[in-house]
């Protein structure tokens, strides 16, 4: 399961595009290329799918960086401006394809951080799918509609939805378990349970929502998923049983 968030990186100085992708790594990012053109990076995009584009206004070739992230946004892939110096007229140029970030050269890591930190906020308020914007507070997951962005590690990872296979409430915290790895966030299941607008997921029990797409047995009083027993609250059998023939 890939849990890192995978960021392209087009800038043509190709010195200082090695400079970005050796920060972000240090961030425990992954850089899924550095690109010296916009024309490179639409190909990119379609290859390697990534979260987030940092992406010099300046560029060679055909397109600069502005129209690079125009024919961006049809992909909803969102961008963070680097430059130098933009004069009026490029910054009014680049604020209308909806930039999440800028960040000015000479830059340092931590800018970096921020940048990517305030792209996730701006992701999850800017989710068409979800009915209201979400409440920022400290170490609190940013849930979208197809995958959970948490702090880990002094890192921001995502959890894909379709990978959890169930969250399990442990007092004030969160259990999210997936098929290879485990996490625990500090929030309470209800807090993730009203925040997630996803169909298959469902609370069986007071203290577990599993996802209805990963059961592999519906017996009497519990669910199995995989190896784990999962017991079914009261009167719950029968309303999991109308919702799975729904999905």
């Amino acid at each position: 399961m890939d849990t890192s968030v995978k960021i392209l990186v087009v800038e043509d100085e190709m010195l200082i595009g090695a400079k970005i992708s050796m920060l972000l790594t240090n961030l425990g990012y992954e850089v899924t290329g550095i690109l010296p053109r916009g024309e490179d990076a639409l190909v990119n995009v379609e290859e390697n799918k990534p979260d987030i584009i940092i992406l010099d206004i300046y560029l060679k070739g055909k397109i600069d960086g502005i129209e690079t992230a125009a024919i961006l946004q049809r992909k909803n892939i969102p961008v963070i401006y680097l430059t130098a110096n933009a004069d009026e007229a490029t910054f009014n140029r680049a604020k209308y394809t909806r930039p999440t970030a800028f960040i000015s050269k000479p830059f340092k890591q931590l800018d970096l951080q921020r940048a990517i930190e305030l792209t996730i906020i701006q992701m999850a308020n800017t989710d068409p799918y979800l009915s209201k914007p979400i409440e920022v507070q400290e170490e609190h997951p940013f849930i979208l509609t197809d995958r959970i962005f948490v702090r880990y590690g002094g890192r921001m990872i995502k959890i894909m939805l379709m990978d959890i296979l169930y969250m399990e409430a442990d007092r004030n915290y969160t259990r999210i378990f997936c098929r290879q790895k485990e996490f625990l966030l500090s929030v309470t299941l209800k807090y993730i349970e009203e925040k997630l607008r996803i169909p298959f997921f469902m609370r069986i029990h007071r203290s577990y929502l599993v996802n209805m797409i990963n059961i592999d047995q519906v017996l009497e009083s519990d669910v199995m998923i995989g190896n784990k027993a999962i017991p079914l609250g009261a009167g719950m059998r029968e309303k999991l049983m109308q919702r799975m023939q729904t999905l």
